[in-house]
């Protein structure tokens, strides 16, 4: 043992001796020096331009092609999209051959996710579809809130590197999440606490193309609570659950407006504004900008759309159980919205004015059931169906790792584990005395 240990060395030196040695037979390849940098002039010379107020495609491209190839080009963009429905600030690059500078094509950005190329060849102008690239990843982020939740949000540093838009984004997110269980615009606290793992598309320049919360977690006044992406299905269509697998989704949601301001509430005595007197106020207001999109609370049938005295114009609708939910002062209605549409959960149903008797844009809202009003922010709604019994085992799965991606986030500590819940109760049961009741 200790003779060959020398041994090996030796051994991988004398291949490497034989694979030089035959090196040594050829003669040395002169040395040439350096040679000078080599300029390779581009492609295409490019120039972006974006479309003015007023300014339409074909104005654009005055002074690049003849009319006759403008009429051609044109022809070929409208296979995949419309001249006439571009917006001003449409971004447009213009790619020439840049020893003549002669239009060799041209790209018009027609969405943030769809760009049309247009080709020139020796038969004309063609157009492709070209969508744009993304990648996915996965953000983390947590809080505390100081003041209100969308400062928490959109100053933590963590997301500084995302537009301003896509903070917005996910804060409606969390809205939508958990808006059956915590009304954003009423009963956040000072003290209350965030964190959440949101898989996104990313763009090249940065910006989010969609995207979807993984997990969440909010504590308000010191109660916890969770919601857990699943997608039984793998259809896209999932929804979110709690650590137990009960579904964080209600029959009504608690508000018709995304994140938005109470200015008056339920009360049986309110000093109109208009009529100058105490009267009840039978709704709730929600402060917002006119224009802003109004959602069904819950699904049902509309009963009423049109104008309604001091309602102004008015959406009613129908839903099961005997409720009816009214939404008041719209500035106009949700297209080809008609007495007798069947409308869902979170459906626009119209948009947020001052008609009838308001003195700013607003939108007031009612609940009544059997005739009878009752106050929207205190009417305790049953939950929707909870995870499907079949499907147990994956959501367990599923959920333990969902989970944990908020419990890699520092300092936001753990979050309690549904499998180890089930495992002290089936533990608990187990040590029942023989014959006892078991849940």
């Amino acid at each position: 043992m200790v003779n060959r240990i020398p041994r090996r060395p030796i051994r991988y030196a004398a291949v490497a001796l034989l694979a030089i040695a035959p090196l040594a037979c050829i003669s040395e390849t002169p040395d040439v020096g350096e040679l000078d940098p080599v300029y390779a002039p581009p492609a295409e010379y490019v120039e972006i331009v974006s479309l003015a107020r007023g300014q339409t495609f074909g104005e654009l491209l005055y002074g690049a092609i003849d009319a006759n190839e403008q009429a051609a080009l044109l022809l070929a963009f409208q296979e995949h999209a419309s001249p006439r429905r571009m917006r001003q600030g449409t971004e447009i690059t213009l790619r020439y051959r840049p020893d003549d500078e002669w239009l060799r094509g041209v790209d018009v950005a027609v969405t943030p996710d769809e760009t049309i190329r247009l080709d020139r060849t020796i038969v004309g102008w063609e157009s492709n579809r070209i969508e744009t690239p993304v990648y996915v990843d996965t953000l983390y982020a947590s809080g505390e809130i100081e003041t209100v939740l969308w400062n928490a949000v959109v100053d933590n540093p963590v997301l500084a590197d995302l537009t301003f838009e896509d903070r917005n984004r996910l804060i409606d997110h969390l809205d939508r999440v958990f808006q059956w269980q915590v009304d954003f615009s009423r009963q956040i606290r000072v003290g209350d606490t965030y964190r959440f793992a949101f898989e996104r598309e990313v763009r090249p320049d940065g910006s989010m193309r969609a995207g979807r919360l993984l997990a969440a977690e909010f504590v308000n006044s010191g109660t916890p609570y969770h919601a857990v992406y699943f997608d039984p299905n793998d259809d896209g269509r999932g929804s979110y659950f709690d650590l137990d697998g009960e579904s964080v989704r209600r029959a009504f949601l608690l508000k018709p407006l995304a994140y938005r301001r109470i200015s008056s509430r339920y009360t049986m005595s309110r000093f109109h504004p208009v009529l100058r007197t105490w009267r009840a106020h039978r709704g709730v207001d929600y402060a917002a900008n006119a224009g802003t999109e109004v959602m069904a609370t819950s699904d049902g049938v509309v009963i009423h759309r049109g104008p309604k005295g001091s309602y102004g114009n008015l959406v009613e609708i129908r839903h099961p159980n005997g409720f009816i939910t009214r939404y008041a002062h719209l500035r106009a209605f949700a297209r080809d919205l008609v007495v007798g549409s069947r409308v869902k959960q979170s459906d626009v149903v119209g948009y947020v004015g001052m008609t009838g008797l308001a003195t700013a844009p607003h939108l007031h809202y009612e609940m009544m059931r059997g005739g009878n009003h009752m106050d929207p922010l205190s009417v305790d709604l049953p939950a929707g169906d909870p995870v499907p019994s079949d499907d147990r085992v994956r959501w367990r799965t599923e959920m333990t790792g969902r989970v944990a991606l908020l419990e890699t986030i520092p300092r936001a500590g753990p979050v309690r584990s549904f499998v180890a819940e089930v495992e002290s109760q089936q533990e608990g049961a187990a040590s029942q005395p023989a014959g006892g009741a078991q849940r």
